[in-house]
């Protein structure tokens, strides 16, 4: 805990762990895999917090580390309350419940839950994966990848639009990660860069499913089409910023920085 949260008695404000258990709530919703505003937008709708409700029963302290956990506890036809608490390791500091009602976005008034947010609750609640990533050729997934692709490499890394297209796509394993709503969360493709060797590449995650996992179950799923073929070792160049996200995968640096498309890289390598 931070000096900022501590009260005159020396214990965490009370009012903070209803920030505690709002900020789980923004954690829930990256880990459903649906962005949140295009998903309330695409429902017609949005969800107002009707009840917050807490029990203390232990206080945390400065310097204290802390646990919050958040559950779906229960969806009528147009509410949805979490049930949630804040842990000291093992133990129980408080626990809580948020209700939220869906409505139109004005909150004039009230709507059913749209049973398709009915359904990801229940999967995601269930243990279900929360994308489903769809491996093949670029004439069944090239529009998805290249939304994703123009949206991160062309717009937001200002990478030039010839330097991004007709560069051994027809001839690539593609793949490409789906929300349960059927976003395209993320992409990237193989190619044989010698006999035996993989080479990974435009691997690309948009703005707001980034640090979900997502990534890397499209990485997961190029790496099994590797295997699939019979190669032995994949290789890529990476960004250098995420050479962290590579290394976590299994793959080792190989060589010096260099530029490429203006941006620093460095090739990577790991055994299959």
């Amino acid at each position: 805990m931070r000096w900022a949260e501590i009260d005159a008695q020396k214990i965490v404000f009370n009012a903070h762990y209803l920030t505690y258990l709002d900020t789980a709530m923004a954690g829930y919703w990256r880990a459903l895999a649906i962005p949140y505003a295009e998903t309330m937008h695409a429902f017609d709708g949005d969800l107002f917090v009707r009840k917050a409700e807490l029990e203390y029963l232990a206080s945390a302290r400065y310097d204290d580390v802390l646990d919050v956990g958040l559950r779906c506890g229960r969806i009528g036809t147009s509410s949805i309350a979490f049930v949630g608490g804040v842990f000291r390791q093992e133990h129980l500091l408080v626990s809580g419940t948020l209700t939220y009602v869906f409505a139109h976005a004005d909150a004039s008034a009230s709507k059913p839950v749209p049973q398709a947010l009915r359904d990801i609750f229940d999967r995601f609640e269930s243990g279900q994966p929360m994308v489903d990533v769809r491996v093949g050729r670029w004439s069944e997934l090239g529009r998805n990848a290249s939304e994703i692709r123009s949206a991160v490499f062309i717009d937001e890394q200002k990478i030039p639009a010839e330097m991004e297209w007709g560069d051994g796509d027809d001839d690539a394993v593609h793949a490409v990660a789906f929300n349960r709503l059927g976003r395209a969360l993320a992409t990237g493709r193989m190619l044989e860069h010698v006999p035996g060797v993989a080479k990974i590449g435009r691997m690309a995650v948009v703005a707001g499913s980034r640090q979900q996992g997502v990534g890397r179950a499209v990485l997961d799923a190029l790496l099994d089409a590797a295997r699939a073929r019979g190669d032995r070792e994949a290789m890529l160049h990476a960004q250098t910023s995420a050479t962290p996200f590579y290394e976590r995968a299994g793959f080792v640096r190989r060589g010096p920085v260099f530029d490429e498309a203006g941006i620093d890289h460095v090739e990577m390598i790991r055994a299959l």
